[in-house]
């Protein structure tokens, strides 16, 4: 039976940057993928003659020295990122605010929209940035992440007066750190906030936990942008490059069971099985306890992190065909909607909607273009009623991201000529997401977010990467957290 050092389950981003990263390292490595594509949640499929962009949309880490920069740069990816001017445009009914690539620009078109407290505005976003400072440096250096060698350790002792401003937040809300400021009651800020912390920490700006949220604040500054074709050219140009390196990509090839064989690992997929010395899981808790054919909550490690998944989201999704000729900027366009500016940003009140470049040919038929809309679904509520209610309850919401995208965006939605739709069960069929939990876990405020930051053993020899496990949530992320378990394994 052949063997392998590291056998890596699932190629979405996690599963993509620790392959990679061991295949650099010299290791022997098998890369498992049930699909035919790689990038998970994250990637680009085919239906019908459109390729959509199955989830995200947006993506960073693609700024001078960033990961996904680099990786570009030391293997000539044939990959384009393209930076957006507006990166998203906001449309709340009640206001709008094209977001630009600049913090400085960003800041004095929120300063100019109606009643805003500018000298206190400026002050906060000028604290603001040195939070966000702090935290996009350990982004944009992976061996600051834990675990830390002795000459991180030092690195982060050098660096530690740039940390200051985050302990009075540790722990505490965005909603308290803007009371503090006396801007909650400045409604486009806190709106927007909640956008923000919605699509990127997975909670409204009340809820979100400060020092990660404020970071994220930056999130359309920080070398954020669109792919070309979609993020699967990405996602394909990484598995060509673990290819190339010595690494081996099975895809369509899910894999059913772990056993235990001596210290290592026996992998048991559709098409083979391998021994492996190490196992690395780019799936959720739930899905890893199947595998090992035991009940999640008989797993301390597991069942801790399989609760607290419970806690986030599904997602609804409209994957449209738009009209070649519409009246649309002919770069990729992302639009972010609210509906009512008073109630929860999921379920079709908030919707985030990406068209395709005009310039991207091959991604629809008849000249046309591609859109991905998506909203966030209550899962606690769609998983309490009857299976057979809850079809009801995701065409509830889709009807309302239609009816949203009308209002906020007819250029969009009148130049529909096609429409296919996806709900948290399309996300269990195709990506192995346990009742289609995807985007990770919400970081809501509190101490327990910082009890976990270093790589998750499950037992030994066996990893989780992903957006369960620290650093969390966002394509950059997953791959940091997957750089990170590389390390680990090669280290140790």
């Amino acid at each position: 039976m052949e063997r392998v050092d590291v056998a890596v389950i699932g190629a979405g981003f996690g599963g993509l940057a620790c392959a990679l990263r061991l295949a650099e390292a010299g290791a022997k490595v098998a890369l498992f993928e049930r699909l035919t594509y790689p990038g998970g949640c994250a990637s680009t499929f085919k239906r019908r003659g459109y390729r959509f962009e199955a989830g995200a949309t947006l993506f960073s880490g693609f700024g001078e020295g960033q990961l996904f920069r680099e990786w570009m740069d030391r293997y000539d990816l044939d990959v384009e990122f393209q930076q957006l001017d507006p990166v998203v445009r906001l449309r709340t009914g009640r206001f709008e605010l094209d977001v630009p690539p600049h913090r400085d620009r960003f800041i004095e078109r929120f300063c100019k929209l109606p009643g805003a407290p500018k000298e206190r505005l400026r002050k906060f976003f000028a604290w603001q940035e040195k939070v966000a400072d702090a935290l996009w440096e350990l982004f944009d250096d992976p061996t600051l992440l834990p675990p830390l060698s002795a000459g991180a350790l030092f690195r982060h002792l050098g660096r530690s007066p740039k940390y200051l401003p985050l302990v009075p937040i540790v722990g505490k809300s965005v909603g308290e750190v803007l009371r503090r400021w006396e801007l909650w009651d400045f409604g486009p800020l806190r709106s927007y906030l909640d956008a923000v912390c919605q699509i990127t920490v997975q909670a409204s700006a009340d809820e979100a936990e400060a020092p990660f949220a404020l970071g994220a604040i930056d999130y359309f500054f920080r070398g954020t942008g669109h792919i070309r074709g979609g993020i699967g050219e990405l996602a394909f140009a990484l598995t060509d490059t673990i290819e190339a390196l010595g690494g081996q990509v099975f895809f369509a090839d899910a894999v059913a069971r772990l056993e235990r064989e001596g210290t290592g690992w026996k992998v048991v997929s559709r098409r083979r099985e391998l021994l492996a010395d190490k196992v690395v899981t780019n799936l959720l808790p739930q899905n890893v306890a199947e595998m090992l054919g035991r009940p999640v909550d008989e797993h301390p490690k597991l069942a801790g992190l399989a609760e607290r998944v419970a806690g986030g989201w599904g997602a609804a999704m409209l994957y449209l065909g738009i009209d070649g000729d519409a009246d649309i900027p002919t770069k990729s366009y992302h639009v972010e909607m609210v509906g009512d500016l008073g109630e929860p940003f999921i379920e079709g009140n908030h919707i985030f909607c990406s068209v395709g470049g005009a310039d991207e040919p091959n991604r629809a038929p008849d000249a046309q273009r591609v859109a991905t809309v998506s909203t966030h679904v209550d899962m606690h509520k769609l998983l309490a009623l009857e299976p057979n209610r809850r079809g009801e309850y995701i065409s509830w919401i889709q009807g309302r991201m239609r009816d949203l995208l009308a209002r906020r965006a007819p250029e969009i939605a009148e130049a529909v000529v096609f429409e296919m739709t996806a709900s948290p069960r399309t996300f269990a069929r195709f990506t192995n997401r346990k009742d289609g939990f995807v985007g990770g876990i919400p970081r809501r405020a509190g101490l327990h977010n910082y009890r976990q930051m270093w790589p998750v053993e499950v037992e030994g020899g066996l990893y989780l990467v992903g957006d369960t496990v620290f650093p969390g949530q966002s394509t950059l992320a997953v791959a940091l957290g997957g750089v990170r378990v590389a390390d680990t394994i090669y280290r140790g």
